[in-house]
């Protein structure tokens, strides 16, 4: 198995890294490799820096396997979501540096930060599933309407409006935009900043703000399995 994920742990932060010197589709071989890197993070109780390569965040999910349908994308799509459940529930910090393009889902995943420093350029960020014909899963709304601002959902959602990293910082997509090459050290600013704060009350504060989202997006991915079960011409 190719390695599209790297770990590296220094000082207590782990920072995550996707590449598949393409777009970082998220396949399931991607998607496993990420769980198997948060269960490292885990086992270490680390600081999380979630990054891709210079340029690339991720463009989404592999569009191969969605176009040939049936269990094998059903599964993927649920896999995706439930990542994304796990990365809001993390209980250390998590920082997201999202280091060029970011759409569709790998938007979503940068949307499960607690802290988001992007890269500055010509990259676009968003949800663009209307305008591809993709009707937008529950879950992708659940996970965009804890973070967005209210003035900014139905244009990222709806119209799928997408945004240079200046402007996602507005959306509520960013916290902050920095130079390509200031990404990392933003990111390890930043995990020095949260190593100083009490471990425990952030994780129960963490889980109590977000115990709403993390219901519905439950009971949304539920939703969305039956629905894509249907579109995926799976019985």
């Amino acid at each position: 198995m190719s390695e599209l994920v790297t770990y590296r742990l220094e000082e207590g932060v782990a920072t995550i890294a996707m590449d598949d010197g393409k777009a970082n589709a998220l396949s399931p071989t991607m998607l496993s490799q990420l769980n198997a890197a948060l269960d490292r993070a885990a086992a270490d109780r680390a600081i999380v820096i979630l990054t891709g390569r210079p340029g690339m965040f991720s463009a989404g999910f592999d569009l191969s396997v969605i176009t040939a349908r049936g269990s094998n994308a059903v599964t993927m799509i649920r896999q995706g979501f439930e990542l994304a459940e796990r990365l809001l529930s993390y209980p250390a910090p998590l920082i997201v540096a999202c280091s060029g393009h970011a759409l569709a889902m790998g938007v979503f995943l940068v949307l499960t930060g607690d802290y988001c420093v992007g890269a500055d350029g010509a990259y676009k960020i968003g949800a663009n599933e209307v305008a591809i014909g993709l009707p937008m899963p529950r879950a992708a709304i659940e996970i965009c309407r804890q973070r967005l601002a209210p003035a900014h959902l139905n244009r990222a959602l709806i119209t799928s409006e997408i945004y240079t990293p200046d402007a996602a910082v507005a959306a509520g997509f960013l916290d902050r935009v920095v130079t390509g090459s200031e990404l990392q050290d933003e990111a390890r600013a930043a995990a020095a900043r949260f190593a100083r704060l009490d471990r425990n009350a952030l994780a129960a504060t963490k889980r109590l703000a977000r115990e709403p989202t993390l219901k519905a997006l439950g009971g949304a991915i539920e939703e969305d399995a039956v629905t894509f079960r249907t579109l995926m011409g799976v019985p």
